[in-house]
């Protein structure tokens, strides 16, 4: 077996055992990366030097008797994740070449475990797309197929891990951007409940349904990542105070017993039939292994999509109201007037999406509009959740496909913004309702990953 191709938890078993170390681990991935991302175009800034410092410092810690699961280990980040020590541009020419003073609280945590930070891998620009086309420094392509999309925002990372060219990955989640494109690229991808990893230092795009979870090749290495990642963190007035869980202890506790809920909202219009056969056979299997299926309605789903696009663009209209040119952002030299240097700089720093979702969101907090688009849109936002609470009362975890199709091509649907926006239509009332979420990959259609939610 390669090394890049090992999961976090094989990797630090042949660390402990002083099979292999962690520069020669980060070498490997190092060298996979120079093979596949001239195709995949998964990093946008690659730290070479400081991966390999980062590495020889891992194994020293490890020659002094220190043991993390992630010490010593190769991670990607997603590019709207606060790194001190390399750009964060969001995906977007207005912050192309920014160097954050601090790192996030997320990062904070890595670093302190050991990991090793690779790089910065593509997004959407400001996370705000399905495929990660909307990227101001290009698209990113899916693995499985050239011509494919990876999925987004968390494309980058997504598309990274299944070429092997890291070990695992952190992205951000705002309405199924880590469980969208772990399905389109076949790898896990897991959005913790809110609250629960620390948003400081994630460039915020819509505050009350951001959350970083992680990318991994599979589960036993995401609940690995979420135990170093979770946690309270006093910088972010939404991180809940309580320990962390212990989702180790119970990876091996099997399905007998277990009921899965089956709402029947998520099946029929719009989901593409292999899709649906491969969940249907993936259940079948869950079944064999002592799983109960248990049908249930969650009557509202039909309404978040039209909810969380008023929701989220209106929050991103706010947050991104702080890239003006002159505190942070492209800075116009030619603009002489105050209001001349706004124009030029969000004109010419923000790309089309970027754009069409503020002036959405604007619409919706206007005057005379809010009541009628931002407060009902919350209002619905309530009955989504109580769905959740009724639902949950009747089983014990939610089956959904995480997307209604497989990865399609590039450039199809990038002039069709509902067709798009439809791509996220099974994760982002999950990010409403606040509770967590994963994708696992469970079957393969024409050469591409399905994935279940």
């Amino acid at each position: 077996m390669e090394l890049y191709s090992l999961t976090i938890h094989e990797a630090q078993a042949l660390l402990t055992s002083g099979e292999i170390s962690s520069v020669e681990l980060t070498q490997a991935v190092l060298n996979r990366i120079d093979q596949v991302d001239g195709h995949i175009h998964a990093y946008l800034h690659l730290d070479r030097e400081g991966a390999l410092a980062s590495a020889a410092q891992a194994d020293q810690r490890r020659k002094a008797g220190e043991r993390h699961a992630l010490l010593g280990v190769p991670m990607a980040i997603k590019d709207t994740i606060l790194t001190k020590d390399m750009p964060t541009t969001c995906g977007s020419r207005m912050l192309d070449g920014y160097l954050s003073p601090f790192d996030a609280g997320a990062v904070e945590r890595l670093r302190n475990a050991g990991a090793v930070l690779l790089g910065k891998t593509n997004t959407d620009e400001f996370a705000m797309g399905s495929t990660t086309e909307t990227s101001y420094f290009g698209a990113s392509h899916n693995p499985w197929n050239l011509n494919y999309v990876p999925g987004g925002s968390s494309g980058g990372s997504a598309a990274a891990l299944a070429a092997d060219a890291c070990i695992g990955a952190l992205g951000s989640d705002t309405g199924g951007s880590i469980r969208q494109p772990a399905s389109f690229c076949g790898v896990v991808g897991f959005k913790p409940t809110y609250g629960r990893v620390s948003r400081h230092g994630l460039v915020a795009f819509a505050s009350s349904l951001d959350q970083i979870g992680a990318l991994t090749k599979d589960v036993t290495d995401a609940a690995l990542v979420y135990h170093t990642v979770a946690g309270y963190d006093d910088r972010d007035a939404t991180s809940v105070d309580r320990p962390v869980e212990d989702c180790l202890g119970t990876l091996e506790a099997g399905l007998k017993g277990l009921r899965l809920g089956l709402p029947r909202e998520y099946t029929g219009e719009g989901l593409q039939p292999e899709v649906g056969e491969a969940i249907q056979q993936a259940l079948s299997v869950m079944q064999e292994l002592g799983a109960e299926l248990v049908p249930v309605s969650m009557p509202h789903t039909h309404y978040g999509l039209a909810a969380y696009y008023i929701l989220a663009t209106a929050e991103a209209s706010a947050n991104l109201s702080r890239l003006d040119g002159i505190r942070y952002g492209d800075a116009p030299q030619q603009a002489t007037e105050l209001w001349e240097r706004y124009y030029a700089s969000r004109s010419d720093g923000f790309g089309p999406e970027v754009k069409r979702r503020i002036m959405l969101g604007t619409y919706a907090l206007s005057a005379g509009y809010y009541d009628a688009y931002y407060l009902k849109a919350q209002k619905v936002r309530t009955l989504i959740k109580q769905d959740y609470d009724q639902a949950l009362k009747q089983c014990d975890v939610l089956v959904t496909p995480t997307t209604p199709s497989t990865a399609f091509k590039i450039g199809e649907r990038v002039n069709d913004p509902l067709r798009m926006y439809l791509t996220d239509v099974f994760t982002l009332s999950m990010n409403m309702a606040g509770v967590c979420g994963i994708s696992l990959p469970c079957g393969m259609v024409d050469g591409l990953p399905v994935g279940l939610q």
